[in-house]
């Protein structure tokens, strides 16, 4: 049984005291392809060392997430594309908006947010949307540059059936992670009406921690505890969740 994380940032700092052995967990438990989403310029030696210590499981993303963008935003695009021209990533991503802390740099994040659609579509690589209190602001991206070039995965979806139902209309798949298993989650309540072709499988470790881990540090072998639950929500087998939603990960990012 091969199970995908399709997004986590096995490069954290909360890993840094035992980043292999949480990594040997995952393994040992059938999670053999994980995803990385980038944050900014300053992690990228930690991800291209995580790639070198495993790089039959590893597959790294290029991008800048809308919390970091700030007063450098055109500094860190410019590494952001330095980086796409230099070497293969599976992905461009995370990026997107993220109104929940702060809305002081909305137009920046719309502008980075565009401008790394574009790279992405030239590149033919899917994106990997970040989206916190802001649906309505990306949606109204997605809308503007909606077109047969835009795919990818709208990371951590934890919106209402219609904005599932929305996102899918932008060829994103949708990934699911460890609030589904939140007692007020809310999205276990709809998503069998979702075809489990349009699902991914992610933790988004260290954050996010499944019940009953909620809380706690996440890691990506706790991705078994959001796939025992789709297993109640559609009815099949845990071999059949994984077959179907790593089958669903290759089809996005192409391996």
């Amino acid at each position: 049984m091969i199970i995908t994380d399709t997004h986590t940032h096995l490069y954290s700092e909360q890993f840094n005291e035992d980043r292999d052995e949480m990594i040997q967990r995952a393994l040992d438990a059938g999670v053999s392809r994980f995803f990385i989403p980038a944050i900014d310029s300053t992690y990228l030696p930690a991800m291209l060392d995580l790639e070198k210590s495993f790089p039959k499981n590893i597959f790294l993303m290029m991008g800048l997430h809308p919390t970091h963008v700030k007063e450098n935003v055109k500094e860190e695009l410019a590494f952001v594309k330095k980086w796409l021209d230099k070497r293969m990533f599976y992905a461009v991503g995370e990026i997107g908006i993220d109104l929940f802390w702060d809305k002081t740099f909305l137009k920046e994040q719309q502008f980075a947010f565009k401008q790394q659609i574009e790279w992405a579509k030239e590149k033919n690589l899917p994106i990997v949307i970040h989206c916190r209190d802001a649906f309505d602001e990306v949606f109204e991206v997605l809308e503007e540059v909606n077109d047969a070039n835009l795919f990818g995965v709208f990371h951590c979806f934890t919106g209402t059936l219609e904005q599932a139902k929305k996102a899918i209309s932008y060829n994103m798949k949708l990934g699911i992670g460890g609030v589904l298993t939140f007692k007020n989650g809310k999205i276990d309540q709809f998503l069998n009406e979702i075809a489990i072709e349009h699902i991914v499988l992610e933790t988004d470790a260290p954050y996010l921690a499944p019940t009953p881990f909620r809380g706690k540090r996440n890691e990506s072998s706790y991705i078994t505890k959001v796939l025992d639950k789709l297993v109640d929500i559609y009815g099949l087998t845990p071999q059949e969740i994984a077959a179907i939603t790593t089958q669903n990960s290759k089809d996005v990012f192409r391996i």
